[in-house]
């Protein structure tokens, strides 16, 4: 048994809404075995892991899985509920499992639920799901044991967003705002387009650099607060000893001294009197240091955040008390066995490490044995980072300190800021400054990206929520970070519509951001060339500052082994569900098909639109799937039939609907009919003789008009759309001297079908040649239904596979399609070619006057760098050559350029 390879749903899935990994799992000579057939096998993995007790399994209730075990279920199912137990046994809490057949015997998908916030790059889950395996085989050997996973604990702590950036994140949902983490950094994306906002831990986008350099340099803040008359502590920098023991001197103890551009207590010593203690923290702090008078008081933590305090906190530095009986060393063991403690940031609370010359300062050491209630201190600082705890007293604190505290913000120019200071009380006013007085209480320090720990979890009082702070900053009046959004799936006519419907929103001056099969845009402007479908190209456009709206083309891939690149969209499009893509990731049926593009009509937003294909049975069946919840959103119907009985039922309860009626293209309310163009003003759709076109086109003005595009404007843009330039390659017609070139991009039965009825409207049956390539990785029977749907519409074809031969060997697909041709049209003339160059050409010279060569690519820019070097022009700027209006006697560029004579094909007789 072994997991053969692992794919992470980041997004929402076809599995649930939230993140996932799914592992291919094959059980080898465990297949048809169940664990009923292994003697002992339940006692020895319930000794092993007695949490499995607790599982439900499909019986809703603690147990239901120990039952199925006694009752035999197979390894693969096992494997599932072992790997969410060993989560659960590292701190990752996840429940959501589930096993289900590959499409062969012995063959599984596991599908486990992954944390909402775990790294998308994390190799944990995969780690997690290697270990069940192996525990799993261990207690079929008859071995038991507690596993050991110190190690993935240990990682996947590490990996985890820390509090401050988890709080941020909680916050952001609660808004309903997206939000995205980079790799296993602590780094956010909140928002799309340009609503979009980073966030670093306590640090957003609006964050001043120049803030932070200042906060950093411990100097250059003292200076400048000092010269705006806040209270701070005398002193100054040393680079030197001589400087340093000078400054001791001067201010007389006790003094601190703290490295000039360090970081969470790091390297500050406090309470130093002597010079050998100041030459001792001088050395440790790097040499680069500012000595200080300390003052007296308690130590704060204010958190300034846009110009208002959102939380105060009492810092107690880290130490233990004495019972009289235990060493230091034991005190502390029993302080770090807090589970809220862990190594770095990782927990709300930070382990301790005692500091051994605070202890040698204190008389003691490591081995000592202190009192009865004596306090022993650990570290110098009450920083959470040095295991210091917190007291929340935000609600104590003066109006007079609150106004010092934003006084500092505002001087260093940040929006965040963390005020250290020592006070008294915090409930009383700072002391100003007197010339010629000593401060004694006053400001120590400033932080930029400060911690939140300590105001998130104190040890006591009320926990403050300073996460929602730092989002309202970033989203004030309630945005919810969103921008327009248009998902749009189906079999066919996802890349027309996805670039009409960005046509037409461009319109409203909104910088429109599109992805489709060929390449992701921004304002018209390809910047990324790829099959763009999937979730990362959507992050691309989502995440890009300068767009105002996105149109998302989301195909069966992404969806499957990727997830949604988003969480909801303001409206789904689905244009049509047919066969194609069957045998590939697990889909055996057209159901199955209709079950993964379910996922964009389950993700429009509550109160969002669905515009469904009225005329497509599966794309009908849509509203009635429980996760759609049609009764939250609102469904517009489009169409060619306006008496389907769906839209008929849909317009009499005052629903939308866009139809073709007479000519006209139609927006439907309730019982009103406004005409929004002729269907002859329809691009691409060549006067109706492409009715799939008009579809595409119905689609796309239901879903502009859905996102607040006016009628006007929409029945302008559509006539406006250059199909030769916005949509290259789908139904693309071009004059090559006496001949018709007609370049699609159809790759299943119904497209070509589509196609073909469009060309035989257009030039009539006889006039047609096809120059055909089909994908390798399709079934055999969907390549054996395309080459029928050729054959039975055109008497001469030329065969070619892509180089992209997808799985198979050169000449398979070319010589199955040719096969199963023949067999549906004996008659048929065909033509094998090495490559597209070639059955272009040789598709061209078997073509007479006033024919049409349809040519199906696989890769468009071949094709069209080809018909430039013949000298094809695009119909936009010359009518199509039709049967009867040919001018005979023109030669054909082919011919000319390739020196070859067109030679009679036997079987044709046009």
């Amino acid at each position: 048994m072994k997991i053969e390879r692992l794919r992470h749903l980041r997004g929402p899935n076809v599995y649930l809404s939230r993140p996932a990994v799914v592992a291919r799992l094959r059980l080898g000579e465990l297949t048809g075995v169940e664990t009923s057939d292994v003697t002992g096998f339940t006692e020895r993995l319930l000794r092993t892991l007695p949490g499995l007790a607790e599982h439900h399994c499909a019986a809703g209730a603690p147990g239901g899985f120990v039952s199925r075990l006694r009752g035999g279920t197979y390894f693969g199912h096992v494997t599932e509920h072992v790997s969410l137990e060993l989560s659960q046994l590292i701190g990752r809490d996840v429940s959501f499992g589930r096993t289900v057949s590959a499409g062969e015997p012995g063959c599984y998908d596991l599908i486990v639920e992954c944390p909402v916030d775990e790294s998308p790059v994390s190799r944990v889950p995969g780690e997690l799901l290697r270990e069940a395996v192996d525990l799993v085989l261990s207690v079929i050997d008859g071995r038991t044991g507690k596993p050991v996973l110190s190690e993935l604990a240990a990682r996947a702590e590490r990996e985890a967003a820390g509090p401050s950036t988890r709080s941020i994140i909680a916050a952001a949902r609660r808004r309903g705002i997206p939000v995205e983490r980079y790799d296993d950094l602590s780094l956010l994306r909140l928002g799309w387009g340009n609503r979009r906002r980073l966030a670093w831990a306590a640090m957003t986008d609006q964050t001043s650099g120049v803030g932070i350099d200042i906060a950093g340099d411990k100097q250059v803040t003292r200076r400048l607060l000092t010269e705006a008359g806040v209270p701070m502590p005398e002193g100054g920098a040393a680079r030197t000893l001589e400087n340093a023991l000078a400054w001791l001197k001067r201010l007389g103890g006790p003094v601190v001294v703290k490295p000039r551009r360090g970081s969470q207590g790091e390297h500050v010593a406090l309470n130093l009197c002597t010079p050998e203690q100041v030459e001792a923290a001088f050395r440790a702090a790097g040499e680069d240091v500012i000595v200080e008078r300390q003052l007296d008081g308690r130590d704060y933590r204010v958190l300034v955040v846009a110009g208002e305090v959102v939380a105060a906190a009492e810092r107690i530095a880290a130490h233990v008390v004495g019972d009289g009986r235990s060493t230091i060393d034991e005190l502390v063991e029993r302080v770090n066995a807090d589970p809220r403690r862990g190594v770095g940031h990782s927990r709300v609370l930070t382990r301790v490490t005692p500091v051994p010359a605070l202890l040698e300062r204190q008389n003691l050491t490591a081995r000592s044995v202190p009192a009865a209630g004596r306090r022993v201190w650990l570290a110098d600082t009450g920083n959470l980072s040095t295991g210091a705890t917190s007291h929340d007293v935000t609600d104590d604190v003066h109006p007079e300190v609150k106004r010092l505290c934003l006084r500092v913000a505002a001087q260093l120019g940040l929006d965040i800021a963390g005020i250290d200071l020592r006070l008294p009380g915090i409930g009383e006013p700072a002391p100003p400054v007197e010339a010629g007085s000593e401060v004694r209480a006053g400001v120590i320090e400033v932080n930029a990206m400060p911690g939140l720990r300590m105001h998130l979890a104190p040890v006591r009082g009320r926990s403050r929520d300073v996460g929602d702070a730092i989002v309202r900053a970033m989203y004030p009046a309630g945005s919810d970070g969103r921008i327009p959004t248009v998902a749009i799936t189906g079999t066919n006519g996802k890349t027309t519509v996805a670039r009409m419907t960005a046509h037409l929103l461009a319109d409203s001056g909104l910088r429109v951001g599109l992805t489709t099969t060929d390449d992701v845009r921004v304002d018209g402007r390809v910047i990324f060339r790829a099959d763009a479908t999937g979730p990362l190209s959507a992050q691309m456009v989502l995440g890009d500052p300068g767009v105002q709206a996105a149109v998302l083309e989301t195909a069966r891939g992404g969806l499957l082994n990727r997830g949604l690149g988003y969480d909801w969209s303001d409206v789904g499009v689905l244009t049509n569900i047919t066969a194609d893509h069957l045998g590939q990731d697990g889909l055996a049926t057209i159901e199955d098909l209709a079950h993964v593009k379910a996922l964009v009509a389950e993700r429009v937003r509550d109160g969002g639109t669905l515009v469904l294909n009225a005329d497509d049975p599966w794309v009908r069946t849509m509203v009635d799937r429980p996760r759609v919840r049609a009764d939250r959103k609102r469904v517009v119907w489009f169409g060619l039939d306006a008496e389907q009985p769906v839209v008929v039922e849909h317009l009499a309860r005052g629903g939308t609907a866009y139809l073709l009626d007479d000519g006209w293209v139609l927006q439907a309310t309730g019982a009103r009919r406004t005409a929004l163009l002729r269907v002859g003003d329809v691009p691409g759709a060549y006067g109706g003789a492409a009715p799939h076109v008009l579809a595409n086109a119905l689609a796309a003005m239901a879903a502009a008009r859905a996102l607040g595009a006016g009628q006007e404007a929409v029945s302008r843009r559509v006539a406006e759309f250059d199909p030769t330039v916005e949509n290259a390659g789908r139904g693309t017609l071009f004059r090559l001297g006496d001949v018709s070139v007609f370049v699609d991009y159809a790759h299943n039965p119904a497209a070509l079908a589509a196609t073909l009825r469009t060309l035989h409207r257009l030039w009539g049956a006889d006039r047609c040649v096809a120059a055909l390539t089909l994908p390798g990785d399709r079934r055999d029977d969907l390549i054996a239904a395309c080459a029928q749907v050729v054959a039975d519409a055109v008497t001469r074809v030329v065969l070619y596979d892509d180089e992209d031969l997808r799985g198979r060997t050169p000449g398979e697909v070319s010589a199955l399609a040719e096969r199963e041709m023949r067999a549906r049209r004996p008659g048929l003339s065909s033509v094998r070619a090495g490559d597209c160059r070639e059955a272009v050409t040789e598709a061209l010279l078997i073509a007479r006057p006033g024919d049409v060569v349809l040519v199906v690519y696989e890769k468009l820019a071949p094709v069209l760098a080809l018909l430039a070097e013949l000298g094809a022009v695009p119909a936009a700027e010359a009518a199509p050559v039709l049967p009867g209006r040919g001018p005979g006697a023109v030669q054909s560029p082919a011919r000319s350029l390739l020196g070859k004579e067109r030679v009679p094909v036997p079987g044709y007789h046009g």
